[in-house]
């Protein structure tokens, strides 16, 4: 298997298919984070193509090979936060909400109130706390993808988990 960093140098160097190798590793990844944000297959789709079309564009502007999951999970974010401002003035109903990987253990009532909750927060707030949670990335990982120092991502996500504790606590007393 060739390193991920001949591969971002083949890929800056105009090699298509080394570049395809790459984004196909994180293919999945990408397409999950999609997926949280835009809330349907499609526009999740529509996020992994655009991103493929961003990177692929841009891919000389990656400066460390070793950071290119990094770089791509931040394009995504900012390619799905493009399509939610694009989307914001029409409301859709989605009435086939399908989380990505299913499983068969799953409390509905709570995922819905989980996935109520984290949509209350601020958009930074949202991708610090699906980033760490859901992805299990490290601070500094988040630090890296949102270029934001390791302290504030800190700030930002335990000021978070109060917000979510105080919503939750709220919820339980209606």
């Amino acid at each position: 298997m060739i390193a991920i960093n001949e591969l971002v140098a083949a890929a800056q160097n105009g090699d298509e298919n080394a570049f395809i190798t790459l984004f196909q590793q994180y293919e999945v990844d990408l397409y999950r984070i999609a997926y949280v944000y835009t809330k349907n297959q499609d526009d999740a789709l529509d996020v992994v193509q655009e991103t493929a079309y961003r990177s692929f564009k841009n891919i000389h502007t990656l400066k460390e090979p070793k950071y290119f999951k990094t770089w791509l999970i931040k394009i995504a974010m900012s390619c799905a936060t493009d399509i939610l401002r694009k989307k914001k003035k029409v409301v859709f109903l989605d009435t086939e909400l399908k989380p990505p990987v299913q499983s068969t253990e799953v409390d509905l009532p709570l995922t819905i109130s989980l996935k109520s909750l984290i949509n209350n927060l601020k958009e930074d707030e949202k991708k610090i706390v699906m980033l760490k949670y859901y992805y299990d990335y490290t601070f500094k990982e988040i630090s890296n993808i949102m270029q934001v120092p390791i302290g504030t991502i800190k700030s930002i996500l335990y000021r978070s988990l109060n917000k979510l504790k105080h919503q939750f606590k709220e919820g339980e007393t209606s």
